[in-house]
């Protein structure tokens, strides 16, 4: 009988597991993955290790592409780890790889504001998770979407 409850419980938690994992990776970047605080924090460091480059309202200069605009549909369909890795490891172009983890998910953070994404409570962190969230210029859940339509048909 205890092998039998154990097995129970083993499959119940991978289960459970799954889904919640098979959810995160529906995550996209309109599901409010950052706070206002953090884009807050963004903006001051963004001010001060980014704008030189990409400009004081993100809009690039000769040297450095904007990050709004053109900037999304360059992004589409990647996962905010590859974004957050291209912060890290390649900016400021004076010092790359100078920011810290927390810093570059905070001038994430900001980068989604200014695009229009929506925030949440809860700040966006640096780790495997980002790489559980897609970048999507068009919000998924927006009727008319692809992505919509193959939820819509999932749930019937």
């Amino acid at each position: 009988m205890g092998k039998i409850l154990a097995l129970f419980l083993s499959s119940l938690v991978f289960s459970v597991a799954g889904a919640a994992l098979a959810h995160a990776r529906d995550s996209t970047s309109w599901d409010g993955v950052y706070s206002d605080a953090q884009a807050q924090r963004g903006q001051g460091l963004y001010a001060q290790r980014c704008a030189m480059c990409h400009g004081a309202a993100l809009n690039g200069n000769n040297e450095a592409p904007p990050l709004t605009g053109e900037f999304m549909a360059d992004w589409d369909g990647t996962t905010l780890a590859q974004l957050f890795d291209k912060i890290q490891r390649t900016m400021p172009l004076d010092k790359p790889g100078s920011l810290s983890d927390t810093d570059a998910a905070d001038i994430l953070a900001f980068v989604l504001k200014a695009n229009n994404f929506p925030a949440n409570a809860k700040d966006l962190s640096a780790g495997q998770i980002l790489s559980t969230i897609r970048f999507a210029v068009h919000d998924p859940k927006t009727k008319g979407s692809q992505a919509a339509k193959r939820r819509a048909k999932s749930a019937n």
